[in-house]
């Protein structure tokens, strides 16, 4: 539905629900709706609290459109940041696996920089993994939990492991902006008591799957981070960790040894 801006009304009403980008909203809305029915259903929807990218069906993400789906980890901003890393540490034929991955934003982005990667995705949620089968070639896109979800031809090849795991601590849930807390799944969310639940499997088990020198990013709170950092240094692998001001994200990122875990005494 075009028209040569939007309507008044729905800036508006917007507006009074307390969307502080009214305007901009508006004209996402009114540029995704194909019939005045459609454009007053996603107004109501936006109005009642439910995520401009659920309601457009779209979220941008490292210049991609990436496609939402109701109930779906919608991709952040702060996460950008571990998509541009995973990127700059893929080569030609590296694999790159993107581990609890929700609509598959960070998969799609290294995709997109690196065409000759070898690229997959795993997730948990069967929602998500329809969402980012939407997203990349369907069949690199596989749902289970955690490293359960692999086939063993990965183990000891994959060069960056990238995850977005939840690390809301369980108690915190209740603090989040009601758009997240409320229309995305739990299971998306809930990073256990101290939000490190499964940051503590995924660094435990990551060196077995990692290739020599191969590399696990993990995206965590900047308060989180120097716990994340040492599960990975308990791992066996060599940690950093990583800020990125502008977009508000912080990322771990640890080292597999060039001899591989397979060669450690």
């Amino acid at each position: 539905m075009t028209t040569a801006g939007p309507p008044l009304g729905v800036v508006t009403r917007l507006r009074a629900a307390g969307c502080v980008f009214a305007e901009e909203e508006a004209a996402l809305i009114v540029a995704a709706a194909t019939t005045a029915a459609e454009l007053e259903r996603m107004v109501t929807d936006r109005v009642a609290g439910t995520p401009l990218e659920v309601v457009v069906g779209w979220a941008d993400f490292c210049g991609l459109r990436i496609a939402v789906e109701p109930g779906v980890f919608v991709p952040r901003r702060r996460t950008e940041l571990m998509a541009r890393r995973a990127a700059a540490l893929a080569g030609p034929g590296s694999v790159v696996l993107d581990l609890c991955c929700g609509t598959g934003a960070v998969a799609a982005a290294v995709l997109a920089a690196v065409p000759t990667a070898e690229v997959y995705a795993a997730e948990l949620d069967p929602a998500a993994v329809a969402c980012a089968r939407r997203n990349l070639p369907p069949d690199r896109v596989l749902e289970g939990d955690l490293y359960a979800a692999l086939p063993a031809t990965l183990r000891g090849r994959v060069d960056v492991l990238a995850c977005n795991a939840p690390y809301v601590p369980t108690d915190a849930i209740a603090l989040m902006p009601p758009e997240a807390r409320d229309h995305e799944h739990r299971v998306a969310l809930d990073g256990g008591v101290d939000g490190l639940d499964v940051h503590r499997r995924v660094a435990a088990d990551a060196p077995d799957w990692l290739a020599p020198g191969g590399h696990l990013l993990i995206e965590t709170s900047v308060a989180q981070a120097p716990a994340t950092a040492a599960l990975m240094t308990a791992a066996g692998l060599d940690a950093e960790v990583v800020h990125d001001e502008d977009v508000g994200g912080t990322v771990v990122i640890g080292e597999q040894q060039a001899t591989g875990v397979g060669d450690r005494p």
